[in-house]
């Protein structure tokens, strides 16, 4: 199993790098590729491009290959380059998650479905930015968005035999995706 931080999106709505915010002392896409590198084989950052120069040598990466839309550009251009692995995939906007959250996920695992992934206590739907996915769901997915009306991962994980993990923290599942989120969990980290 290789982990793979998604940090390749645009993030237009916080109106900065949102791998580049230290929630933890360290960007948060090196601290979420610690957390994974810690219980992976191998870790990569999903990256664009124009990321790869302020990223050096010390990290591995894969930058995306801009054939699909969204996140299924960094989950399935890291499924290219290796098709037999199975991906703990975790967004770098999830200031929250843990070593905790990441243990829980790993220990909850089930290879014989498409993917095993969060879900919060309030809610009965798969996040597929906090999932392991299983080699065969990437593939599949790769047919699935040639007929598809949406590129979402999350419809294709709810039609598909997904293992759903309650998330025993809710905060694990904590998007930041602007200025306001930003103040809220740097709030929450400060009362903690």
């Amino acid at each position: 199993m290789y982990g793979l931080v998604l940090c390749g999106g645009q993030s237009s709505r916080m109106g900065q790098d949102k791998g580049l915010i230290s929630y933890h002392g360290i960007p948060q896409r090196e601290f979420l590729y610690k957390l994974l590198s810690d219980r992976c084989e191998r870790t990569f950052m999903s990256i664009r491009s124009e990321q790869l120069q302020s990223l050096g040598s010390r990290f591995n990466t894969i930058t995306d290959k801009n054939q699909y839309r969204g996140p299924y550009n960094g989950l399935l251009s890291a499924h290219i380059q290796f098709p037999e692995a199975a991906w703990l995939v975790l967004a770098c906007d999830l200031p929250l998650m843990d070593e905790e959250g990441i243990r829980a996920l790993i220990d909850s695992r089930k290879p014989d479905q498409v993917a095993t992934a969060f879900t919060s206590s309030g809610s009965e739907l798969p996040e597929p930015l906090a999932a392991i996915w299983e080699p065969a769901a990437l593939k599949a997915s790769i047919a699935y968005l040639r007929h598809a009306k949406s590129s979402c991962p999350r419809k294709f994980l709810i039609n598909s035999e997904t293992a759903l993990v309650k998330a025993q923290k809710d905060e694990w599942l904590t998007n930041a995706n602007s200025q306001e989120d930003l103040r809220e969990v740097n709030e929450k980290i400060k009362m903690s």
